[in-house]
């Protein structure tokens, strides 16, 4: 069945160079949003950019910038409102994950910058651009965050700690923004056949000083699915989140995970 169309909505995906938040981008363009790339290398955000199908009324754009520092990232995004005026009507919160590691052994540093990548950026890009939602009476904040919202996930220790927390503060948005016709919605992808995920793999390698191959087999096994999921499986569940249709979708955790998962 197709997806109700989101003309002429306009999309901010956030970490949109590649992996899920490209296929983000993808689905709501081919929905028929209006998109803003947001990302910190220039010539990636060019090729991504050049992937979009076209707009239906204005192009598609970029915003450059680095999520690891929010109060750019928000200055960054009012400055291309200026040059673009218009509100947008969804925002995808979208960032690569905090370096692997035991949540013993993380440093203060390492848990304020995943806080502030994770959270804070998005925060800041809520209270700006809220105001035009509440003025449409329609929005859409969609997370992207990780299985570990409801089970934490081995040598993941910094991830693990700092996701539930945007799970959490998605949670408050859903039941104070709810009245406006804004939803917020955390999306779980399990395991993806990302460049994160390839990282991850080669970690864990090293560690149990094993193959890649063998990591690989023994994530396949652990998940019913029998294999990784696609960004474009997390994309449609994305696209659908931001559409009308799920407008009484609001506050939830949505794990995309090939059934891994061991929670309820």
């Amino acid at each position: 069945m197709p997806q109700p169309p989101l003309v002429p909505h306009r999309a901010l995906v956030c970490g949109s160079t590649g992996g899920i938040g490209l296929a983000c981008a993808q689905a709501l363009a081919q929905q028929g949003a209006r998109i803003t790339l947001l990302g910190r290398d220039a010539t990636k955000l060019r090729t991504a950019l050049a992937s979009l199908a076209p707009a239906i009324d204005q192009p598609h754009d970029t915003v450059h910038a680095d999520l690891a520092q929010p109060n750019a990232v928000q200055d960054a995004v009012r400055n291309h409102l200026r040059s673009q005026p218009g509100d947008y009507t969804i925002v995808i919160n979208n960032t690569g994950g905090p370096p692997p590691g035991p949540a013993f052994e993380a440093t203060a540093d390492a848990l304020l910058a995943a806080v502030n990548s994770q959270l804070i950026a998005a925060h800041l890009l809520a209270q700006l651009l809220v105001p035009g939602m509440k003025a449409a009476n329609y929005g859409r904040i969609v997370n992207i965050t990780s299985t570990s919202v409801k089970q934490p996930i081995p040598n993941l220790g910094v991830s693990n700690i700092v996701r539930p927390a945007v799970a959490a503060w998605a949670k408050c948005l859903a039941t104070e923004l709810g009245p406006f016709g804004i939803t917020a919605n955390n999306i779980l992808p399990g395991y993806t056949a990302t460049d994160r995920l390839a990282s991850i793999v080669k970690n864990r390698a090293g560690k149990a000083n094993q193959s890649e191959d063998q990591i690989r087999a023994e994530i396949i096994a652990a998940t019913p699915a029998g294999r990784f999921g696609e960004p474009s499986e997390i994309a449609a569940a994305v696209a659908f989140l931001c559409s009308p249709a799920a407008g009484y979708i609001n506050g939830i955790n949505l794990p995309i995970d090939g059934g891994r998962l061991g929670t309820l």
